[in-house]
């Protein structure tokens, strides 16, 4: 089953049901028994740019909770309501060590690491805080799939490319632990608590 498909049954299932703000929060997308043992979707190893011109894997992030998003820097639709609240939760989590952002292009051929940097700039956050991902475009467009994100080029979409607003919460074990639609500030105040949850599982 598409894994994009599959999420959004996911989703409905979770919001049928009453979930409690207490304890950890639930681990996202498909699970299979493995022995004895139940093994979860975890996002897999990556490799791409960031805005530095750094060379970014998983190894970057072992140590640390992160939120996720897809957008391309000339995006003309809903990129800058998401940038919004990424900022809002950059700003929330400056100072707090455990927690990194990261937000992939889906537009690399434009979106080099020197524009990346030159946003990142505009935007006045620090670079080893918030990651800008820039790389082979087929390689964006799957590691999108794994975060349940869709993402494609599409000419009749504003900019060219179609995607989602969606901002991920990823563990330090690759689980995605929650989400949140980033163009409604509504669903970023939800994913704020999330966020807090997810810390206090590392405390």
């Amino acid at each position: 089953m598409n894994k994009v498909i599959y999420f959004s049954l996911f989703v409905l299932i979770l919001t049928a049901c009453e979930q409690t703000p207490k304890g950890p929060l639930p681990k996202i997308g498909h699970k299979e028994l493995v022995g004895t043992d139940t093994v979860y979707h975890t996002i897999p190893d990556f490799s791409f740019i960031n805005q530095e011109g750094v060379t970014i894997t998983q190894k970057e992030l072992a140590n640390h909770i992160y939120v996720s998003d897809f957008f391309f820097t000339n995006c003309p639709s809903i990129c800058p309501l998401v940038k919004k609240q990424m900022l809002r939760i950059y700003d929330k989590y400056e100072n707090q060590p455990l927690v990194k952002l990261v937000s992939h292009t889906i537009d690399p051929v434009r979106d080099t690491p020197e524009k990346l940097n030159k946003y990142a700039a505009a935007l006045d956050v620090d670079s080893d805080k918030w990651l800008f991902l820039t790389g082979d475009k087929e390689a964006l467009y799957d590691i999108a799939d794994e975060y349940f994100v869709p993402a494609m080029e599409d000419p009749g979409a504003p900019g060219g490319f179609d995607h989602s607003g969606k901002i991920m919460l990823v563990d330090k074990n690759r689980h995605i632990r929650s989400f949140g639609e980033g163009t409604e500030p509504e669903d970023i105040t939800k994913l704020l608590k999330d966020i807090d949850r997810l810390i206090a599982e590392y405390q």
